[in-house]
């Protein structure tokens, strides 16, 4: 059995040795899609426009805001000179967000009054716009805090502080999108691959009319996927460190947990993708339509439904259950586990159960169908 296995795995290394686009498409293409992914889907927000339209024009207003533009967080887009220009700055995306501070900022401030400014957010982008909110929340509250310092130091009170705020990251104390995005980058791309190659692999042989002479061998079902599959899951998982290597030096992804966890979730993930690709290849008449099927079946579910880009938790109960249709949804929890927060396996054994379910559910699938064709034949 190893033998022909080994026979089936050699035949198929120099049947891809001779094919450079299927090389194209397992070496180059991840590579491609980590870049252009990791460079274009940012969620960072960074040098916000602000546009001020300051009425009051006193030192007061002017130390306001300084404390925004002093930050690396807000650059200045234009300072105001009527409402007009309010609506006209936000129309045009000239700013992002508008400072409007009343006219009676500072009286009302020096009466021990409430003083209220206003801020016009660009609200197109929903996600964007409540990181701005955010920020200038934030902003204002450091402002505050420190007007209320100064005024305990005039009353000869030093560095009295009621109730001080720390806050701290954990595993992702920079808050770059690029690190939570890279381990969602590596499932899409390993499951695009790892589907596409074997689908097509196995049905370049119904193309070429050698799969009958396959079937009459003393090959067995299992010896044939195991030969095929091999070479390709070995690629894959070649392709996954390389993936890692990038992602440390483009967009500095320290792996925390341990390797050997990552290496094993990777496989299983590998062997569910497969799964996935053999079963297309015994519904599928043509590399076309293998290639097509492969595509639509892991891209769009691995990208929507998986919590890649958009977090599972805030979609509707239906869509949840959708969510289980794809492995990558809990490659993608475990994988995330591993290199951004470093825990055990006692955090995510339960997603290599159902990758485990998902492979052999897809695999009898396959064998089912498979020999319900071979009895029409």
């Amino acid at each position: 059995m190893i033998k022909r296995i080994k026979a089936i795995a050699k035949k198929e290394i120099k049947q891809l040795s001779r094919d450079t686009r299927m090389l194209f498409v397992i070496f180059f293409f991840p590579l491609f899609l980590l870049i252009i992914f990791g460079y274009a889907v940012n969620f960072d927000v960074e040098k916000i426009q602000l546009s001020i339209y300051d009425q009051d024009k006193s030192e007061l207003s002017r130390k306001f805001t300084n404390s925004f533009l002093s930050t690396p967080t807000f650059d200045l887009a234009d300072y105001l000179v009527n409402e007009n220009q309010i609506k006209n700055s936000l129309d045009k995306k000239l700013a992002q967000v508008v400072l409007v501070i009343p006219t009676d900022f500072s009286k009302k401030f020096y009466s021990d009054q409430e003083s209220k400014v206003q801020f016009l957010v660009d609200g197109v982008d929903g996600n964007t716009a409540s990181l701005i909110k955010s920020y200038v929340e934030s902003a204002t509250r450091f402002f505050n805090n420190r007007i209320q310092s100064d005024i305990l130091a005039v009353n000869g009170i030093d560095n009295y502080e009621p109730v001080k705020l720390e806050s701290r990251f954990w595993f992702n104390p920079e808050l770059k999108s690029s690190k939570f995005l890279v381990p969602g980058l590596i499932a899409m791309i390993l499951i695009v691959t790892a589907a596409v190659t074997v689908s097509l692999s196995l049905v370049r042989e119904k193309e070429r009319g050698t799969i009958e002479q396959i079937n009459v061998s003393s090959l067995n079902t299992i010896e044939l996927l195991l030969g095929k599959t091999f070479p390709y899951l070995i690629l894959a998982l070649i392709n996954g460190a390389l993936i890692l290597v990038a992602g440390y030096i483009l967009f500095d992804v320290v792996i925390k947990g341990d390797y050997l966890l990552l290496f094993i979730t990777t496989f299983i993930f590998l062997m569910a993708s497969t799964s996935l690709g053999i079963f297309i290849s015994v519904v599928a008449d043509s590399q076309q339509v293998a290639f097509t099927a492969a595509v639509f079946a892991t891209l769009l579910p691995s990208l929507l439904l998986s919590g890649f880009i958009f977090a599972i938790e805030n979609m509707p109960w239906i869509i949840q259950v959708f969510t289980n249709i794809t492995p990558a949804k809990f490659f993608i929890s475990a994988i995330r586990a591993i290199i951004l927060r470093g825990v055990g396996l006692q955090a995510f054994w339960q997603q290599w159960i159902y990758m485990l379910v998902f492979t052999f559910a897809f695999l009898g699938l396959a064998v089912v169908v498979n020999k319900r064709i071979k009895e029409k034949e």
